[in-house]
C-alpha cells in the first residue's frame, strides 16, 4: 500500500491538453426539436430491440440518453412496449431465436411505423452472417427505413439516422 502512495506521490499531472469536442450539432437542438413536433405533433418513441448484437450498439445508443447528447432534451424518447413507439431501433444479426419476437414486434408497433437497422450486424449480417444461428440481415424479415452502418456506429450517426427516418417518411406521407 505505501509503495502504491509513494508511487502516486512522485507522479505528476499529465501535461496533456483536452481534445477539443464538435458541438455543431448542439446548435441544431432547437431546430430539430421544433421539426418533431411539427411533423408528428409530439415527441419522437422509440422502442429499441436487441435481435442478438454484442451490446456494442446498445451502449451507442444508451449514450444517446447522456447529458452530452440529451436526445430526451430534444423530444425523442425510449418507450417499454412497442404499442407505444414510432420507431423500432433494431441493432445485431436477425438471430433464429429473436426472429419470431422482432416480427412481433413489428407487428404491435402502430402503423405509420419506422424501422432503422443500426449496426454493421442489422444492415448486412456483419461477421455474424455465414453462422448457422443467423438468418441474415434485418431487411431480410422487415421493411427498413434506414441502415446506420459501422460497428458500432458513433451515437451523432445514430441520431442522424433516426431523424434521416423521420425526414423521409413524413416528407412523402403526413402522419
Amino acid at each position: 500500500m505505501w509503495k502504491l502512495l509513494k508511487q502516486i506521490a512522485r507522479t505528476s499531472a499529465p501535461n496533456q491538453r483536452v481534445p477539443e469536442g464538435d458541438d455543431a450539432w448542439r446548435t441544431e437542438g432547437h431546430r430539430i426539436q421544433q421539426e418533431i413536433l411539427d411533423v408528428l405533433g409530439r415527441a419522437l418513441c422509440i422502442r429499441e430491440v436487441d435481435a442478438g448484437s454484442c451490446n456494442g450498439c446498445e451502449l451507442e445508443i444508451h449514450a444517446l440518453n447522456n447529458p452530452y447528447y440529451n436526445i430526451e432534451g430534444l423530444g425523442i424518447r425510449f418507450v417499454a412496449s412497442p404499442r407505444h413507439a414510432d420507431m423500432l431501433l433494431v441493432t445485431g444479426p436477425l438471430t433464429l431465436n429473436m426472429k419470431e419476437a422482432v416480427r412481433r414486434v413489428y407487428e404491435a408497433t402502430p402503423h405509420p411505423k419506422l424501422v432503422v437497422a443500426v449496426g454493421e450486424c442489422a444492415c448486412t449480417g456483419g461477421m455474424f452472417k455465414e453462422s448457422y444461428a443467423v438468418c441474415g440481415p434485418l431487411s431480410k424479415l422487415l421493411p427498413v427505413d434506414v441502415t446506420v452502418p459501422g460497428c458500432p456506429p458513433p451515437p451523432i450517426d445514430i441520431l442522424r439516422g433516426i431523424l434521416t427516418a423521420l425526414r423521409t417518411k413524413y416528407a412523402t406521407s403526413p402522419p
